[in-house]
């Protein structure tokens, strides 16, 4: 079985994140980058899918140089080879354009089955799986917590609110993961030592057909127009007293008389 997988570097969620001087951006200079959690969920599914049924794992990002780090990240877990799609074109591709650029490199590879992400941790727009699947013509379960490979087609077991519901698709088709499908393992000293002669190929928009005017900067169909911090929250003010009773007075008249709350 071919699996891929579409992995993205994105920042630790523990970085400070400062918003850039152009005020459309983040400071990129001092923060971590990792691999989205959510695609680790799908390096670590298709790893798994992989011991059990044979076949072989390729793993897919696109973006600048850093994106190498990613890549050999899901390499040293285990991936057999990786595709890098790097071209200063692409930069500043909103999900759609990002989409574009997946789908025209897949259409260039065997696959049986695509998994990654529900959502990227930074943007946190839940579209990039999705319009994949479209481009690509194939079908796609979203938010699957448990995958069960059949005869020709795939079984997600999928959240819904308030509980889970089973679907299935024939194959191929795309999946996106999410919590609670699996406990990513960590890359081992000899995974990563491995990783370092796996393949990763190297790929430009021309390589792939994309016109650069779909895509990147020029593409985008979603601008941003401006990031704010959100407003700086108030000290947090203690109601002291004697007693329970006292300390319930005061909150009563302070949430009454200062904050007009009741």
């Amino acid at each position: 079985m071919n699996i891929v997988v579409l992995v993205k570097q994105v920042p630790d969620t523990e970085s400070l994140v400062q918003i850039a001087a152009d005020g459309v951006s983040i400071r990129k200079d001092d923060v971590k980058w990792i691999m989205n959690p959510y695609d680790e969920l799908a390096v670590e599914e298709a790893l798994r899918i992989r011991e059990a049924k044979g076949g072989g794992v390729t793993v897919v990002s696109c973006g600048g140089p850093k994106a190498q780090e990613t890549l050999r990240t899901a390499l040293a877990m285990g991936a057999d080879k990786a595709v890098h799609i790097q071209d200063p074109a692409a930069e500043g591709a909103d999900a759609l354009g990002t989409a574009r650029i997946l789908a025209a490199a897949l259409k260039a590879m065997p696959f049986d089955l695509i998994l990654c992400g529900q959502r990227g941790v930074d943007e946190d727009n839940v579209q990039v799986g999705p319009a994949v699947a479209e481009r690509l013509g194939i079908p796609h379960l979203s938010f699957v917590i448990k995958v069960e490979l059949l005869d020709g087609r795939v079984r997600g077991h999928r959240v819904v609110e308030g509980g889970t519901v089973v679907v299935e698709a024939p194959l191929p088709a795309l999946l996106t993961t999410q919590r609670g499908l699996n406990d990513p393992r960590y890359a081992s000293l000899p995974g990563i030592m491995k990783a370092k002669k796996k393949p990763l190929e190297v790929k430009t928009l021309a390589d792939l057909g994309v016109d650069p005017a779909t895509v990147g900067a020029a593409g985008r169909k979603v601008v941003v127009r401006a990031l704010k911090l959100p407003p700086a929250r108030q000290a947090v003010r203690m109601i002291a007293g004697e007693t329970p009773e006292a300390v319930a007075a005061e909150l009563v008249r302070v949430l009454h008389e200062e904050a007009k709350l009741i």
